[in-house]
């Protein structure tokens, strides 16, 4: 798996939205496919939002985890 370097991290203070899925694959410059088999592994943590099925977000804070945990870097600034 190819990742783009220098990942966007949200600024202290500043609110940020929920991540989708395709925002996320296109971070890491992956299908979203790889996204739902990371999340279904649980790999990476998210949650459903709207009726039914819903569809799937995940927090920026849990995502800049998944990073860091994985030895990808997040720009700082």
């Amino acid at each position: 798996m190819q990742h783009k370097p220098n990942v966007p991290a949200p600024q202290r203070g500043q609110a940020t939205d929920p991540l989708k899925v395709k925002a996320i694959a296109d971070v890491l410059d992956v299908d979203r496919a790889t996204v739902y088999r990371e999340i279904k592994s649980g790999r990476l943590t998210a949650y459903r939002v709207g009726s039914g099925r819903g569809t799937l977000r995940v927090n920026p804070t849990v995502f800049e985890q998944y990073l860091a945990d994985r030895g990808i870097p997040a720009m700082t600034s």
